[in-house]
């Protein structure tokens, strides 16, 4: 099995291109406002619009995990960074 490394990061402008790609496989519209975008490895596979929460993935890989992920984010992003810290801070156990 190989190692991959997930990222997860803002679009960008250089990112466009890969945006339309995506858009394509799945046969949808590239997102039209922030997104957030799930690379494994150097492969885009996900992203998510932040404002909406309208999603494209590769359909051709196992990505419906990665836009829940993103979709969380996303909410992260767009209610404010302590709504995440709370969150996070549910899901984590308490030291004794």
């Amino acid at each position: 099995m190989t190692d991959m490394t997930l990222t997860i990061r803002r679009a960008d402008a250089a990112d466009a291109g890969a945006l339309v790609r995506l858009a394509a496989l799945d046969s949808s519209y590239p997102p039209t406002g922030d997104a957030l975008l799930a690379e494994v490895g150097d492969e885009l596979w996900a992203a998510v619009e932040i404002d909406t929460g309208a999603a494209i993935a590769d359909p051709f890989r196992p990505s419906g995990d990665l836009v829940d992920l993103l979709r969380l984010r996303a909410s992260f992003a767009k209610n404010g960074e302590g709504t995440e810290r709370r969150a996070l801070s549910r899901l984590l156990p308490r030291a004794a």
